[in-house]
């Protein structure tokens, strides 16, 4: 499902705080490690379907989480993770748009 998305720049509204940050899609896959972003996490496919993706990965040494993103339509997906990051956990709920190129 990540594949299909609309490549380019998504903006990425968390609605525990109001934030919001932008993120240059090029995979998909940018929106599993919101709270990880370094390289070299395993990760693991749990469900892949048409509209939906949950993966859950692991940071060796820096905790892990468990991401599902949902596909509204081209460009609107709803995004929950939680799990640890430097032993602290997190919780996210949030919705991303696509909004032009990178």
């Amino acid at each position: 499902m990540l594949g299909t998305l609309t490549k380019g720049v998504w903006n990425l509204r968390i609605r525990d705080d109001g934030s919001e940050q932008r993120v240059c899609v090029r995979t998909g896959r940018e929106f599993i490690q919101l709270r990880h972003r370094q390289p070299g996490c395993s990760q693991v496919v749990v469900r892949d379907n048409p509209n939906e993706v949950v993966i859950q990965y692991t940071c060796r040494g820096n905790g892990y989480g468990r991401t599902s993103i949902r596909r509204e339509g081209n460009g609107l997906v709803q995004i929950e993770s939680q799990g640890i990051a430097d032993g602290t956990p997190f919780s996210i709920s949030g919705e991303a748009r696509h909004s032009g190129k990178c």
